[in-house]
């Protein structure tokens, strides 16, 4: 019933930029935090970004001043804009929300499915 979908990966070349997209859907009552991570090639899935409800954001060392996350409550979207890509940023992508559910107000955790962000060399 909670959908989240990614949209805005591809591939770049190091340098560049890419701008990734969540829209959250469904029966929800309230979207709380909001986050990115990313899981490269044989590694386990990390952290990039999170954001609450009222805006303050933190950042993994790693992308921090190259990225910034944001977000429109009322379309219900995070965005991860990623300047100066690097080859270590190849990954796939996904959005993360911590919501509360509709009549029930049940809270969870829902993920999306992933894009993939390839940064060449």
């Amino acid at each position: 019933q909670v959908q989240l979908v990614e949209s805005g990966g591809g591939l770049v070349q190091a340098g560049g930029s890419l701008r990734l997209s969540c829209v959250v859907s469904g029966s929800i009552f309230r979207i709380n935090d909001l986050a990115w991570y990313r899981q490269g090639p044989g590694k386990q899935r990390e952290l990039v970004a999170r954001i609450s409800r009222g805006g303050s954001a933190s950042y993994a060392d790693s992308v921090e001043g190259r990225f910034t996350i944001s977000r429109d409550n009322a379309k219900s979207t995070v965005y991860l804009q990623m300047n100066n890509l690097k080859p270590e940023d190849t990954a796939v992508y996904y959005c993360n929300a911590d919501l509360s559910r509709a009549i029930s107000l049940a809270r969870g955790v829902y993920w999306g499915q992933g894009t993939q962000v390839t940064v060449s060399s």
